[in-house]
């Protein structure tokens, strides 16, 4: 049953996907892994620049609270479930995307949370546990993901001008200051188990990305020709997932043109000329509700392939066929592309 939250809902919202429901089934299987101990978790940062904000995807995979410096807890003993916000300050508006404390019933109904604190109460109800769970793994935002962030934090520790620390460093480093008593341990594997399985509304998201990415490579297709740039099919690209309702792309898109870019794995300049008898890659995917399904094609530029262009997109699909029939349950990735390697 739809909430009635989700009426008029646009589709950039979190909650005209998922309903309160879901968030807490997700909860108590968090639960039902840490028994009787606490598990904290470090929403996104302010806003840093005039863009619109976006939840990492561990908090909001577990509550679809869209508010910036939240803190979520979930208390194992009580098997409840709260918020910790920064309260609004004077002669701020109220705007649903930038949720504060004072929005506990707004946020309860959204969210199947069952309290929203200021943040002055995170230590007090923390306080005398013996375990508390949280994320070692760096949280995942706009454009980002985790093997990113682990090389970014790791070239900024080598950096002798910066010294390095990660924010989710530095809230664990709080953590162990505030409760040295208490054992601290890693969410991280928990959270990526349960994200493996997606449940059927995540699917029904996840298709609706990989439409808008196949939308947009059909139309960018079409308008493909010599004498344009990288950057128009980009623009195509921008165009369909934003009338569609996606926040935009969920990665750069990867679109290169010609021998001199496809070379390159994660080419993202985008401003190469599309030349008289080259080939075009476009490999892109929405952020839909920080949800993403991406997908890579390749055509001549001037719409006719030749025999040895023919020859080479005839073995790429031979290949993803081949793949594509040896995916099925309990089977590893590594393993799918080793027997297909094989054939």
């Amino acid at each position: 049953m739809k909430s009635a939250a989700k009426v008029d809902a646009p589709p950039t919202r979190v909650w005209s996907w998922f309903t309160p429901e879901e968030f807490s089934r997700r909860r108590a299987h968090v639960f039902e892994q840490i028994g009787d101990a606490a598990a904290v978790l470090q929403g996104a940062g302010p806003l840093r620049g005039f863009e619109l904000f976006r939840q990492t995807n561990e908090v909001l995979y577990l509550t679809g609270l869209e508010a910036p410096q939240a803190y979520v807890l979930l208390d194992g003993q009580a098997q409840t479930a709260s918020a910790y916000l920064p309260c609004r300050p004077e002669r701020t508006p109220e705007d649903e995307t930038l949720a504060f404390a004072e929005d506990a019933d707004r946020i309860c109904a959204l969210t199947g949370l069952d309290a929203v604190y200021p943040w002055s109460e995170l230590e007090k109800h923390l306080a005398r546990r013996a375990v508390i769970f949280t994320p070692f793994q760096p949280g995942e935002g706009r454009m980002s993901s985790r093997d990113v962030l682990v090389h970014a934090a790791h070239m900024e520790a080598s950096d002798p001008w910066d010294g390095g620390g990660t924010r989710q460093d530095r809230f664990i480093a709080r953590l162990q200051e505030r409760f040295p008593d208490a054992e601290c341990r890693d969410l991280s594997p928990i959270l990526d188990a349960m994200r493996l399985i997606k449940s059927p509304q995540e699917i029904t998201v996840m298709r609706r990305a990989g439409e808008l990415s196949a939308r947009a490579v059909m139309e960018a297709m079409a308008i493909t020709r010599p004498g344009l740039r990288e950057y128009d099919l980009h623009a195509v690209m921008h165009r369909v997932f934003i009338e569609s309702g996606a926040r935009g792309e969920g990665y750069r898109a990867i679109i290169p043109a010609g021998r001199e870019n496809a070379w390159d794995g994660h080419y993202c300049r985008n401003d190469g000329l599309l030349r008289d008898g080259d080939l075009i890659l476009m490999d892109c995917a929405p952020d839909v509700c920080n949800y993403t399904s991406d997908i890579g094609r390749m055509w001549p530029v001037n719409g006719c392939y030749t025999a040895e262009q023919r020859a080479l997109y005839g073995y790429i699909v031979r290949f993803h066929q081949a793949l594509m029939r040896r995916v099925r349950p309990g089977v590893l990735p590594r393993d799918a592309m080793q027997e297909t390697a094989d054939e």
